[in-house]
């Protein structure tokens, strides 16, 4: 998978399209959650499946900063490969271009859980929503030991009765485009679940939100594309051969490539896509 280039936004269109839309999405951000769906976490706290209750408002919050976007930044478009909304009980495993990566799945998917850097859920109020939605702490030492154990508690339950646990392999977002080196924690714990694991490449969302930028790149004409690539089944030798086999044929996939063992993985061609 080549990086794209893409012309620099001249210092007008930054002004007159960047930063409006750069502001307006911030104030959804922001004021959507303070104004209209923190009552709904308030109550959602007392329901006796709270987990997935949480999940269910960051589905709905995140479904609306997209539906803004859509409104707001005509040039840009989304193509979402249809599998990712059918996929149950799996991990997830992704490339990650920019911030926008984790909503743009939470929007797509009511039921999932994730992980997240470890100092997020030390931010009040935000760190809260973090822990009673199930996400996981990227960090299992000192503070965040207790925390991790709690959340690993009943994991492969939820993901037995439908729900998803998606990870950012690469631990970062890639800076020029093209995967990077995948952690071999992350897919250890993806095979801790027993889980299939579901592997989707993700495009073009760096461009409307690059990394490094505070400004979104509303005025340049794009189409942000999540495509499933492949599959790897409990049962497949792939599943349990050395963590640095499983990279390299994960790897290969985010890429675009034909894994080495691609015998092992079901792969998928002409992927149909919902917007």
């Amino acid at each position: 998978m080549q990086a794209e280039t893409h012309p620099t936004p001249t210092l007008l269109a930054r002004l007159l399209i960047d930063l409006p839309v750069t502001l307006a999405a911030w104030a959804y951000y922001i004021f959507a959650f303070l104004l209209f769906f923190a009552p709904f976490y308030a109550g959602a706290f007392f329901c006796p499946r709270r987990r997935q209750a949480f999940q269910r408002l960051n589905h709905l919050y995140c479904r609306g900063l997209f539906a803004l976007l859509g409104m707001i930044v005509p040039r840009q478009s989304r193509q979402i490969d249809a599998r990712l909304t059918s996929t149950k009980g799996a991990v997830i495993l992704c490339n990650h271009l920019s911030y926008l990566d984790p909503l743009l799945l939470m929007a797509a998917m009511p039921f999932c859980t994730t992980v997240v850097k470890a100092r997020f859920f030390l931010i009040p109020i935000f760190g809260w929503v973090l822990r009673s939605a199930g996400y996981l702490p990227s960090s299992s030492e000192g503070r965040f030991a207790r925390l991790m154990l709690r959340q690993m508690e009943g994991l492969q339950d939820y993901l037995t009765a439908g729900g998803n646990l998606f990870i950012f392999p690469e631990g970062t977002r890639s800076r020029n485009g093209r995967p990077g080196p995948l952690q071999h924690s992350a897919l250890k714990l993806a095979r801790l679940t027993k889980a299939p694991i579901v592997v989707f490449r993700i495009d073009n969302t760096n461009v409307l939100f690059p990394p490094g930028r505070f400004l979104f790149n509303a005025g340049q004409a794009n189409t942000i594309r999540i495509t499933a690539v492949g599959c790897i089944q409990p049962q497949d030798p792939l599943y349990q051969a050395p963590l640095s086999q499983l990279e390299e044929a994960i790897h290969a996939l985010l890429k675009g490539e034909i894994p080495p063992t691609s015998k092992s993985i079901c792969s998928y061609q002409s992927s149909p896509s919902a917007t």
